[in-house]
């Protein structure tokens, strides 16, 4: 199968009577707004079918799509051509997610469009800005894991780095949070029901993705055995593309989604016979693989379909690598030279077996051929400490779905366990850690130690998170490959999170720093000297202050809340999960609503509590985490004696586009998760970029931005990661923690009496349980620590001064953490490759 131009260059072995173009015909160049206003009219009449009086704010965001995809493709297959030409290693980023939000802004930014584009539509009598909230975002994240990759692919483009992301084209992706009475309901995120006008569908480029069935051993006539495997089922994957542009569109890399479909999607005979649901049965179960993001695996069926989701995309993907290797290059022994293929998290790790199979089964290489060339060619980002986190499957599960893949880890396994005896200081205990079959729960294929022995490298994604991998979960891996771990710090880009979500402060900082900012990040460096002029910290915080009316006016117009954007806009946006202790932050909460109703005549500082997140369908106490929080908001909201000093909003449905507009208007980050369990965070980058310092643990990537913006322009709090393990060994009491604070003490008992859920004092019993009983996220401990360092915000917001210096060396101590950067630390010690504007 041959992919399109816009993708891979065409076979050269081709022979037309007229040579194939090596670029396309050049479109008319675009000289004003008037030349773009008529390309965008000329797509709406053409390729929307409306004309300019009747089409919609919908129409005209497709039109102005399509008119800015011509000019995309052109420099996509430009760029592919000279990935050809020069014969360049290309990066292949395999992610279950890809958090990319809305494209139209983030495409008009890099090509350098957003201005020309305002003035041509306005020519039209349409509102760019309207224009933009149309379009969905693309649901195919989950947080900080599908953000990353998004951040990491708009990077590889910006630096030419020749890089394809691979993933799932989720038709619903993760759920849509609805709230009602306070609860969080899932509902399906239909981002596509309108089409997307960004992806090319490549019908023609569609590979067979096999499950089940049973192997054959064939010996041939010289007396080897091969295995041929004989699948129950046959599903099929397509592709759909994605250009990537980059910084100033210099080079487009693509983002290659599969879906999947039946093999033969009606079964005629079956619907002949009147059976007309059953006839389109097959169909549907192939087509659920591509439907949902992280469907529930509460149950065995929603477990299977997540391990098929995983084989399919990864299959698929080294389907695609392979065959387009192989037009180009011809020999697969070459493959670690040319190909470099990142796992972002265990999710993919299945392709460890699968490139095995594929050599070995498919192109017949010798099994240690096969296994030196996927070491060569793999390595794995860890992103968790979470034990619980590191995919593990049943092994009855993958014999059965799976069988050749079972055959493969027994034999790497054994190979693995004989190399790992041959050491000194090898233990039965050791080799049980060490084996990829966990035999202690039921026998489970541990994922996170296949990615970590099938990959040349192995990193972590901040240098605590590396150094507690090294000591803690891969530790006995550590001790057989020392040199295999390594630290990339993870990033992201300012052209998102920046130029594109705060537009006033990138303007004021153009105008202070000069133009060469935009290009270089360093230069951020020289706003601490403007942290001592007056005049500048007053046009900082009136940047602020409008994204906080912004947000303002959205929470009015969608909750009916109103906020006074002169108070303390506290933020604590990511996905909700115990570790991140969004529970921690609504008690503290609580005991600061106690304070101002029992000491009315103090001075509060007004503040806004903001939530945003979504809990996990079947994580019970997660959800009732959000529960509790809105519980809380209601009770505090309509409190007149609380004199407006305090509110809380949970905002529904979190997504990209929503947190683009609450992190500028953030005056605090909460970066608060238990020491030593946020494996780095983005988050915390994002909001310290625009200016919001942390209060936090010093957990993740949290320890280096305090390296790089200074301890004194944070509120740090908490036990170290030292500590809690130290105080986990030593046999770990809440009670004690409770006793030794009269105002969480207070609090609990409040949370449990059911002053919160009045009609229902049962309600939060699972939250106080967890609290007085186990308490594993050490919430107890680090309430007292936690509720000083708010106290120690409140007076420093009281010094306006002080506040707007510390806020504006966050922003001039973040260049270090640009996904720009994060990607030449993977291009030079992962992926030994280099940029294409290099060579």
């Amino acid at each position: 199968m041959n992919d399109t131009p816009t993708q891979d260059r065409p076979d050269q072995t081709r022979r037309d009577t007229k040579p194939l173009a090596a670029v396309p015909p050049p479109l008319p160049p675009i000289r004003s707004a008037q030349d773009w206003r008529d390309a965008i009219v000329a797509k709406l009449i053409y390729g929307v079918g409306k004309n300019v009086f009747t089409a919609s704010e919908r129409d005209w965001f497709v039109a102005l799509a399509f008119a800015l995809r011509d000019r995309v493709v052109e420099r996509w297959i430009a760029s592919t051509n000279a990935i050809y030409e020069r014969g360049h290693k290309r990066v292949y980023y395999l992610s279950l997610e890809f958090l990319i939000g809305r494209l139209l802004f983030d495409t008009l930014t890099n090509l350098g469009m957003v201005d020309i584009t305002r003035a041509a539509l306005a020519d039209l009598g349409v509102d760019l800005d309207r224009v933009r909230e149309t379009e969905p975002d693309a649901a195919l994240g989950n947080g900080g894991l599908g953000r990353l990759a998004a951040c990491f692919m708009e990077s590889m483009a910006t630096l030419a780095i020749p890089g394809y992301g691979y993933g799932i084209r989720y038709d619903n992706g993760l759920f849509r949070q609805a709230i009602h009475e306070g609860r969080q309901h899932e509902f399906p995120e239909d981002w596509l029901s309108v089409g997307n006008p960004w992806e090319f569908e490549r019908p023609e480029i569609a590979y067979d993705i096999a499950f089940g069935g049973r192997v054959e051993a064939v010996r041939d006539d010289e007396g080897e055995i091969s295995h041929v495997w004989h699948p129950g089922e046959v599903v099929r994957a397509v592709a759909y593309d994605t250009p990537v542009v980059g910084w100033r569109g210099r080079h487009v890399n693509s983002l290659r989604l599969w879906s999947a479909r039946a093999v033969d999607p009606l079964q005629l005979d079956t619907f002949n016979l009147g059976d007309y649901v059953g006839a389109l049965a097959q169909d549907v179960r192939a087509q659920s693989i591509s439907r949902v993001l992280y469907p529930s695996d509460a149950t065995p069926a929603g477990q299977e379909l997540r391990l098929r989701q995983e084989y399919f995309f990864a299959s698929a993907t080294l389907q695609d690598m392979l065959r387009r290797h192989l037009r180009h290059y011809g020999d697969l022994r070459i493959l670690p030279e040319k190909v470099a293929i990142q796992l972002n998290d265990t999710h993919p790790s299945i392709a460890i077996p699968e490139l095995i199979r594929l050599l070995v089964d498919v192109h017949g290489l010798l099994w240690d051929e096969a296994w030196e060339i996927a070491q060569g060619t793999f390595s794995y980002t860890n992103h968790t400490l979470l034990p619980e986190a590191l995919e593990a499957w049943p092994v009855p599960l993958m014999e059965r779905l799976l069988p050749r893949h079972m055959q493969i880890i027994y034999l790497l396994n054994a190979e693995h366990l004989e190399r790992a005896r041959a050491r000194e200081d090898v233990t039965d205990g050791s080799l049980a850690t060490l084996s990829l079959i966990d035999e202690s729960h039921g026998r489970r294929v541990r994922m996170g130690t296949l990615a970590f022995i099938g990959s040349h490298r192995v990193n972590g994604v901040s240098a605590l998170h590396t150094e507690l991998m090294r000591g803690t979960v891969f530790r006995e891996l550590h001790g057989m490959f020392p040199d295999r771990i390594a630290n990339v710090t993870n990033g992201i880009t300012f052209r998102r999170w920046l130029f594109e979500a705060n537009p006033g402060l990138m303007r004021l900082l153009v105008e202070a720093l000069g133009e060469q900012v935009c290009d270089d990040p360093a230069e951020l460096a020289g706003l601490r000297d403007l942290a001592q002029d007056a005049g500048f910290r007053g046009r900082f915080a009136a940047c602020r202050r409008d994204n906080k009316v912004r947000l303002a006016r959205w929470v009015r117009d969608h909750l009916r809340v109103k906020l006074d954007p002169d108070a303390l806009f506290d933020v604590h946006i990511k996905r909700i999960h115990e570790y991140k202790r969004q529970l921690l932050n609504i008690l503290e909460t609580i005991a600061l609503y106690d304070a101002i109703r029992a000491r009315p005549t103090a001075h509060f500082v007004p503040r806004v509590k903001i939530f945003a997140g979504k809990a996990a369908a079947s994580y019970h106490q997660a959800k009732l985490i959000i529960k509790l929080i809105n519980d809380v908001a209601r009770a505090i909201n309509s409190d007149p004696t609380v004199r407006g000093l305090l509110k809380v909003v949970f905002l529904p449905n979190f997504n990209v586009s929503l947190a683009e507009m609450i992190i500028p208007a953030a005056d605090l980050s909460e970066q608060i998760s238990t020491a030593g369990m946020e494996a780095s965070g983005t988050g915390n980058m994002k909001f310290a970029l625009n200016g919001a310092p942390i209060i936090g643990t010093l957990d993740g990537a949290n320890v280096e931005i305090r390296d790089h913006v200074g301890a004194d322009n944070m509120f740090i709090f908490g036990l170290t990661a030292e500590e809690v393990a130290a105080r986990k060994a030593e046999g770990w009491r809440p009670a004690e923690a409770i006793a030794a604070s009269p105002a969480l003490g207070e609090v609990i008992d409040a949370i449990e009496s059911g002053v919160f859920s009045p009609g229902d004092a049962a309600r939060f019993h699972p939250i106080a349980r967890e609290l007085r009983g186990e308490d594993r996220f050490l919430v107890t401990a680090d309430f007292d620590s936690y509720a000083q360092a708010q106290r120690a915000v409140d007076r420093l917001w009281l010094d306006q001064e002080a506040w707007w210096r510390m806020s504006i060396n966050n922003t001039a101590g973040m260049a270090y953490f640009s996904s720009d950067r994060a990607i030449a630390d993977y291009a030079r010690d992962i992926w030994r490759t280099t940029s294409l504007e290099t060579t």
